[in-house]
């Protein structure tokens, strides 16, 4: 067992795709951060869950809980949009503001039952369509790879989240600073704000730790806190990255560069073993 870091900032977003705050400590499961996209945004022409990929602004919005949310339940949250505005979810108008801001019927939806299926699948067009459709969400130029589709659960083939929650994939992700410097010195003309990355935990890596320092994480265990988690791959970035959002410009050679210089995945993902509570300052121990 070895101490790598401490967690320097923890993150919580309430509603998939928009922003989210920062919170000095958070109770943490199998799924997820307490709170973390317990509500999400459906498009009902499509019929399907969405998210900054294909509605970027989404990005360009602020959730944020007027209570703390209380594991097993969904807490009212308040959206400020990007016009200033700030509709609640509980409010009758919250619908027509969602759908004005995309330009097509939407609905603000809380976390839905497993067993809903319907709810969670995803919107498949012709197979060309629909490749095209997974091509442009990524963002990738014409001569760089995309992501290997296999490495991710066969269930998101037909679904959008894993059902009965609201994530891509696995249900925590991580970064740490020593990535972050690392992708700087790569592009030091870029801002590298870690908000683009939408992580859970950022940990402050060691002195001595440099370069992509949670990849070599990967099918490996960590304790933070109370909690353990299993690393269970690197994070393929997509077209998020590059967009604007509170005090960040757009900037596509954000994604250009974790393509050429990181392989094109830029922190890691994680399971929950153990439940637990995590604070900030924490220590970051990885385990043998």
């Amino acid at each position: 067992m070895s101490t790598v870091g401490t967690v320097k900032q923890i993150w919580r977003f309430p509603v998939k795709s928009m922003q989210g705050d920062t919170v000095p400590s958070a109770q943490v499961s199998s799924r997820g951060v307490v709170g973390d996209r317990a509500w999400a945004m459906r498009d009902e022409v499509r019929r399907e869950v969405q998210w900054g990929k294909m509605y970027p602004q989404l990005m360009l919005c602020k959730a944020r809980y007027r209570g703390e949310p209380q594991a097993g339940s969904v807490a009212p949250v308040d959206i400020r949009f990007p016009d200033g505005e700030t509709v609640g979810s509980d409010d009758p108008r919250i619908d027509a503001k969602l759908s004005a801001l995309i330009g097509r019927a939407a609905r603000l939806w809380p976390l839905q039952p497993a067993s809903n299926l319907d709810f969670y699948r995803r919107y498949k067009p012709d197979a060309e369509k629909f490749a095209q459709e997974m091509a442009d969400l990524f963002a990738r130029e014409a001569d760089e790879p995309l992501p290997d589709f296999a490495s991710f659960p066969e269930v998101l083939m037909d679904y959008v989240a894993v059902p009965g929650t609201f994530f891509d994939n696995e249900e925590l992700n991580l970064m740490t600073t020593a990535s972050l410097a690392h992708m700087q010195a790569k592009n030091p003309d870029a801002d590298w704000d870690v908000r683009r990355f939408r992580p859970n935990f950022l940990i402050e890596t060691s002195p001595a730790i440099e370069g992509l320092a949670e990849t070599a994480w990967v099918g490996r265990k960590l304790r933070i806190g109370t909690l353990t988690l299993a690393i269970t791959m690197a994070t393929p970035r997509c077209g998020m990255t590059v967009q604007p959002q509170d005090g960040m410009a757009y900037d596509k050679t954000i994604l250009r560069t974790i393509v050429r210089e990181a392989a094109q995945c830029l922190g890691v993902g994680a399971h929950c073993l153990e439940a637990g509570t995590v604070t900030t300052g924490d220590s970051v121990e990885l385990l043998d």
